[in-house]
């Protein structure tokens, strides 16, 4: 909880702040890459630096944590907060490194507000960033309990036992621990950090959801190429599907991730777009694996059937539960595809039932479409979960 004293000066000069926050998270972030270059070639995603959402993804959440903060003095956000963990757990963070994050972003504050960072200002802000950073650290030190692990040490070797060529731009990879121990168990849902070893020397990571059943020997993960050649959007992409083989090693995270199917016997919606389809069907496999009797609605939108990736076992899947209706939306139909509709995914004549529970993983934009469209179909809002591929910037916005 915020002190009276800084609760009154964060509300005071929170527009202020607001109002520079993006300018704030910029210049923080080149004093952090000028002092400790090492983070930006070994653990910062270089694309998502180039691109700018993580620069939006952490003004956001500092700007939606103080309002929370002020607004809503009692609570915490909890959904943001784990979200965040789980992301820094699988990358390795300790605590330590937010001493280094607090010295360049205060730095950073008191070059762009200049005299309006009185000494209260300063400690105000002070308090609100280590009330989130310890609430981050506190996380973060139980999710590495949880998996049985020291604090940061998340990083094994894996060996590639096979190679799949699901579409033009998508490869599936399964994996198999180095060391001839048992694979980390999962939840359906959650992801693994997956770390390179680059041309230029740097240790990019990136992380991508696991597929296949959670009490399998091998472990599986898709990843669709970026094409955008000379980007470093797509280094990390364009390297797996360039170089890595079958016998190939490569270094895996133990799995996190807090969007995880909660089957509570409720009717279910499982939504994606594009490569979102990868923790839906594993989603899928926990359900036929239980043998799941409520309704399952599978909705899915792609530019084409020969662009979705995972489709046969996406259908298979699905035909395979008692109760479940499969609805596939393509810009770009082809004849005789099963379960094909036209165009950009729409609920409207889907019947949902009473007290569904929705997942959904996808581009921001149809994720949003979806959610209102559930909403606007009754469904709680609550019970509609989701998953961003890469910076949160739906959370961080509110």
């Amino acid at each position: 909880m915020l002190s009276e004293t800084s609760t009154a000066t964060v509300k005071a000069t929170l527009p202020a702040v607001g109002a520079a926050i993006g300018d704030i998270a910029d210049l923080f972030y080149r004093k952090l890459f000028d002092a400790h270059p090492e983070l930006l070639r070994d653990l910062f995603n270089r694309g998502n630096q180039a691109s700018g959402t993580q620069r939006q993804a952490l003004a956001g959440s500092i700007a939606a944590f103080a309002t929370h903060l002020v607004e809503h003095p009692d609570t915490r956000p909890d959904v943001m907060l784990s979200r965040i963990a789980n992301k820094h757990a699988s990358l390795g963070i300790t605590a330590p490194q937010y001493e280094i994050v607090h010295t360049h972003l205060f730095a950073a504050i008191a070059e762009v507000l200049g005299d309006a960072v009185t000494p209260e200002v300063a400690a105000a802000w002070d308090e609100v960033y280590w009330l989130m950073a310890n609430a981050l650290i506190a996380l973060e030190e139980r999710l590495y309990a949880q998996r049985g692990v020291a604090a940061g040490d998340v990083w094994h070797e894996w060996t590639v036992v096979s190679r799949t060529e699901d579409t033009e731009d998508v490869a599936t990879f399964r994996i198999t621990p180095a060391d001839g121990t048992p694979a980390p168990a999962f939840r359906p849902g959650q992801y693994v950090s997956v770390q390179v070893e680059l041309a230029d020397g740097a240790h990019q990571i990136r992380q991508y959801s696991l597929t296949g059943a959670p009490g399998a020997e091998l472990r599986s993960f898709s990843v669709k190429r970026v094409r955008d050649e000379g980007s470093p959007e797509g280094e990390v992409s364009r390297h797996l599907h360039t170089r890595l083989r079958e016998g190939d090693r490569l270094r895996v995270s133990v799995p996190y991730g807090d969007l995880v199917l909660e089957d509570t016997g409720a009717p279910l919606l499982l939504a994606s777009a594009g490569i979102g389809c990868t923790p839906i069907l594993a989603m899928l496999e926990q359900l036929v694996a239980e043998e799941h009797r409520s309704p399952v609605t599978v909705v899915h939108g792609d530019r084409s059937p020969a662009g979705h990736a995972l489709r046969a076992g996406h259908l298979a899947l699905a035909g395979e539960l008692p109760d479940a209706t499969a609805h596939f939306w393509y810009e770009h139909p082809e004849p005789g595809q099963p379960a094909q509709r036209s165009g950009l995914v729409d609920l409207s004549d889907v019947p949902l039932s009473p007290g569904t529970h929705a997942y959904l993983c996808g581009p921001l934009p149809f994720m949003r479409a979806v959610r209102g469209q559930l909403l606007a179909k009754g469904v709680a809002a609550s019970d509609i979960h989701y998953e961003v591929f890469g910076p949160d910037l739906w959370l961080a916005q509110g």
